[in-house]
């Protein structure tokens, strides 16, 4: 008599494809993000090396809070060559932002190190940043000091390093900063502040402008306050000491 044998089949559990497909899409889609990103970062990046920058961020966030506390829309922005900027006010930016400008890669650490070392103690953050990493915040980012803004600071800075140069970095950063309410450039700045064009500018003059970096919404770079022309003396002084500027 023949026996009966019963096979017990291998079960497997069934595949959600719904969610297998979402994560892939979800894959994919980040993966376009990030590579459209860089093509776009680059492109501006090597843009912005040759055609002068019209407008940045910064400018506009102004102009949005003028609006909004219902104070005149005022911009006063004139890009001039670096040829056509007194190297005073260029030896004044590095004496009171970034002493080792012409010789760091973009980042100071030692300077950021301190800077870290005086915020866990409350005291104010000075000299963290370089010109190079004020640059790349001030013409491609926003303002702020999440984790994100710095990283892409950090992304944009090793950028405009290896494309810009020294030369074109300063002469974007001098075209571009504020330098008082609704004025914005070396240009703007020294006919506001001193009714003769930026390549005319004299030590003392172009350390006034320097000096009222920090908040030039608050502080004035002519009838200065004590504060602002302690700070002036001290930059005529660290200025002595750069010598001949070569990028």
């Amino acid at each position: 008599m023949a026996t009966k044998v019963t096979s017990k089949s291998n079960s497997k559990k069934p595949v959600k494809k719904g969610s297998t497909s979402i994560m892939t899409r979800l894959r994919v889609f980040i993966f376009k993000c990030i590579l459209w990103f860089v093509g776009l970062s680059l492109f501006l990046v090597v843009l912005f090396k040759f055609v002068p920058v019209p407008f940045t961020p910064l400018m506009l966030i102004r102009a949005i809070e003028n609006k909004v506390a219902g104070k005149p829309v005022y911009l006063n922005h004139d890009w001039e060559p670096l040829e056509n900027i007194s190297v005073n006010l260029q030896k004044a930016v590095i004496a009171s932002e970034d002493g080792l400008f012409v010789h760091h890669n973009g980042f100071d650490f030692k300077a950021m190190q301190k800077a870290y070392k005086n915020n866990e103690r409350g005291r104010r953050i000075k000299g963290g940043s370089t010109i190079s990493q004020q640059t790349a915040k001030n013409v491609f980012l926003w303002q702020g000091r999440s984790y994100l803004r710095k990283g892409l600071e950090a992304y944009f800075t090793v950028l405009i390093e290896l494309i810009w140069g020294k030369e074109r970095i300063m002469e974007v950063y001098l075209n571009s900063i504020e330098m008082g309410d609704g004025i914005y450039g070396a240009q703007a700045a020294a006919q506001y502040w001193y009714r003769k064009d930026a390549a005319n500018l004299t030590r003392k003059q172009a350390a006034g402008i320097a000096a009222i970096l920090p908040n030039p919404r608050k502080f004035t770079a002519t009838s200065s306050s004590s504060y602002i022309n302690r700070r002036k003396d001290k930059i005529m002084r660290v200025m002595r000491t750069v010598g001949k500027i070569e990028y």
